[in-house]
């Protein structure tokens, strides 16, 4: 959807292949947003000996200066996570350091830092599986997710963020519960990136025939006055319904219902339904919709 609206605003005619490159760098981008979620955590627990060396280094410092509480450094998840191999590698190639705001990463260790739940985490020397990744989710979602200027910062620099946001977020909850588990090269599963590119291609390519589905069924709408982007999650509806035959329409038309709600205007989830559910009786009808059940391909 996104790059089907991206290709739709461009003011030139996108060439063989362009659209698929503005595909692969959506979902770079959402790469590039998890790396550095996950790095930023990695280094609110590595400011953890920061602190206790700029504390240990004062001209004269206090029992308490000298006897700074690192436990957090040490963090078991955050050294699988910092051990991974495919994680160094999209540092190395993302470069998230580039966006690190240090003097946040301060403010939220040291906030955190006076938090009971800081102390009962040094409590004690042991470490318990359970005890780092629950340390790790309360960071995450009291001082990062539950911090305005947190994200902000994120919001500043990912313009992704409001679109991605949410799925990051579960993406990066899960990866902590098993660290070094993520091939980054593949945000995605092949399958699911061979069904994306396919389906955008098939949207560009019969873009004319698609509409010639939709226009009949607006009445008293001028097409030039549809929303763009339900014109195109409209033509997205009918491609599943014609070209792609394990998709039940029910799923296809909930999903849409559920995306215009998300992306477009508050009337729309209610009239991409009702257009893409005619097309739907009329294709029944007519003998076009032509579906296999999906349960029987697996």
């Amino acid at each position: 959807m996104q790059t089907l609206y991206t290709t739709a605003a461009l003011e030139n005619e996108i060439k063989p292949g362009e659209a698929v490159k503005i595909l692969q760098k959506h979902f770079e981008q959402t790469r590039q947003l998890l790396i550095y979620l996950i790095f930023f955590l990695s280094e609110i627990g590595r400011y953890a000996e920061t602190d206790a060396q700029t504390r240990g280094a004062k001209h004269l410092p206090s029992y308490a200066d000298l006897h700074v509480n690192t436990k957090l450094a040490g963090n078991e998840i955050l050294l699988k996570i910092n051990n991974d191999p495919s994680f160094k590698e999209f540092l190395k190639k993302d470069k998230p350091e580039q966006f690190l705001d240090k003097e946040l990463v301060r403010k939220i260790y040291h906030e955190f830092a006076e938090t009971k739940e800081h102390g009962d985490y040094i409590a004690h020397a042991s470490r318990e599986k359970k005890e780092e990744k629950d340390i790790l989710e309360f960071i995450l979602e009291k001082f990062l997710l539950g911090k305005e200027v947190f994200l902000s910062h994120v919001e500043e620099n990912f313009s992704n963020w409001d679109d991605d946001g949410e799925m990051i977020i579960q993406l990066l909850v899960n990866y902590l519960q098993k660290p070094g588990s993520y091939d980054f090269k593949e945000m995605i599963s092949p399958e699911k990136w061979e069904f994306a590119k396919i389906l955008l291609e098939t949207v560009l390519e019969k873009s004319a025939h698609l509409e010639s589905f939709v226009i009949p069924k607006l009445k008293n709408w001028d097409p030039e006055r549809i929303a763009l982007l339900d014109m195109i999650l409209m033509k997205m509806g009918v491609a599943e319904f014609l070209y792609f035959e394990t998709i039940p329409p029910k799923v296809t038309i909930n999903e849409y219902i559920d995306v215009a709600k998300e992306y477009s205007t508050s009337q729309s989830g209610q009239f991409v339904n009702g257009i893409l559910d005619n097309i739907h009786k009329e294709l029944v009808q007519e003998g076009k919709m032509h579906k296999v059940d999906f349960r029987k391909t697996n």
